[in-house]
């Protein structure tokens, strides 16, 4: 089991150096530190805010699920990275080709879980699921080229994410159920169905 253990991690870092550092570029060097940011968790609040807007009942719905599912991703992706405590690589490698800075733990990437989980949910309510699905694999991409993830980090994000919104998405019908029944309870106590 050690052995599996080490070989595994072995290929980790292999793979690392390969991404980091041999497909550098100048405008990838510009690109990825950009582009990795469509993985924040705030970001996609900023995103669920929009779509209740905007989106009518069907966007109002979709940033409710969304919403619920970010608020999940972020609680499982923050004990799992404290339970782990893997350091970044950049802490623990030497010449890794560092764009950012992180000072929490490594193991999830949490950016890899929320990109994944909205690009699934928004490809399933909006369509164009494979190009959400791109999308959510170039932020994960971004994560290993800035140097502040391994592959095992995102590849664990993206199964979470995955996992999340699946799970999200088969309660999705008792959810707007739920959110329907408070909204009628609150529209009666308040007299507001009159109006």
């Amino acid at each position: 089991m050690w052995n599996l253990i080490v070989i595994v991690n072995n290929v980790d870092i292999i793979i690392f150096y390969f991404i980091n550092l041999n497909l550098q570029y100048t405008c990838l060097n510009l690109f990825m530190p950009f582009i990795t940011n469509i993985g924040l968790y705030t970001f996609w609040i900023i995103i669920c805010g929009i779509l209740a807007l905007f989106g009518g009942e069907k966007g109002r719905n979709v940033a409710l699920i969304l919403l619920l599912a970010i608020v999940i991703g972020h609680i499982f992706t923050e004990a799992l990275k404290y339970i782990f405590i893997r350091p970044r690589p950049y802490q623990v490698l030497s010449g890794v080709h560092q764009l950012a800075v992180m000072d929490n733990p490594s193991f999830p990437s949490g950016h890899a879980t929320q990109i994944f989980m909205a690009c699934i949910i928004l490809g399933s309510k909006y369509g164009y699921i494979l190009l959400f699905l791109l999308l959510a694999i170039l932020v994960s991409f971004s994560r290993i080229y800035i140097g502040v993830h391994y592959p095992s980090d995102v590849l664990a994000g993206a199964l979470l994410g995955i996992g999340i919104s699946i799970i999200v998405l088969r309660f999705e019908d008792n959810i707007l159920n739920l959110k329907n029944r408070i909204i009628s309870f609150v529209k009666i106590k308040y007299g507001l169905n009159k109006i």
